[in-house]
Order: structure tokens, then sequence, then C-alpha cells
């Protein structure tokens, strides 16, 4: 009975991990909407050396999801703190970060 159960909740946790995936696609809408701005073309206009490339990123720590979904929820001067003022949802913050992953990957 316990494998049973060890074997249910496995594939539902498997299940709910695989629909809770960020979305890249809705993610390039909300940085779209919010951020080229600043960061059009994965560009920064506001600090040099802090683009959205992949070597800018890995460079400065921001090469995973939580790295970016940290800085964009909390923001860090002069980027406004979007999640901590409500202006993009938490979902939203996670779809931004694998967009942002996806492109850096491909080089903008």
């Amino acid at each position: 009975m316990k494998k049973i159960i060890s074997v249910i909740s496995l594939t539902l946790i498997g299940f709910t991990s695989y629909s809770m995936a960020a979305d890249a696609d809705k993610g390039e809408k909300i940085f779209t909407a919010n951020c080229t701005g600043c960061h059009a073309k994965g560009m920064n206009h506001m600090a040099e050396g802090k683009s959205l490339s992949k070597e800018d990123l890995t460079a400065n720590k921001r090469n995973s999801s939580a790295a970016i979904i940290a800085l964009v929820t909390n923001g860090k001067s002069p980027m406004p703190a979007f999640g901590k003022l409500g202006a993009i949802s938490t979902s939203d913050i996670e779809n931004v970060a694998a967009y942002v992953l996806k492109k850096a990957d491909a080089g903008w």
C-alpha cells in the first residue's frame, strides 16, 4: 500500500511540476510590455556590462531563473522592484525569466 501511495504521489508531483513550468512565450509579451524600455534586444541602456547577454548574465551571477526572478521581484537600482510593486505577478516574472534565458542562449 505504501508503494502505491508513493508512486501516485511521485506521479502527481511530476505532473504538477510540468504544468507549473515557466512559459517563455508568455514571458516575451510581459518583457515587451515592461522591460524593452531599458532592455531592448537584450541590451541594458542604463548600466554598461549588465546586458541580458549570456556572457553578462554569467559574469553578474544572473544566469539562472532564480537569480533573474529575485532581481525582477526585488529590483536593484536603477531597476524597479516589479514584483514588490505588484506591477508583474509572480508567475509572469517566472515567465520573463524563462524568456530572458531562452533569448540569452540564442544570442538575442
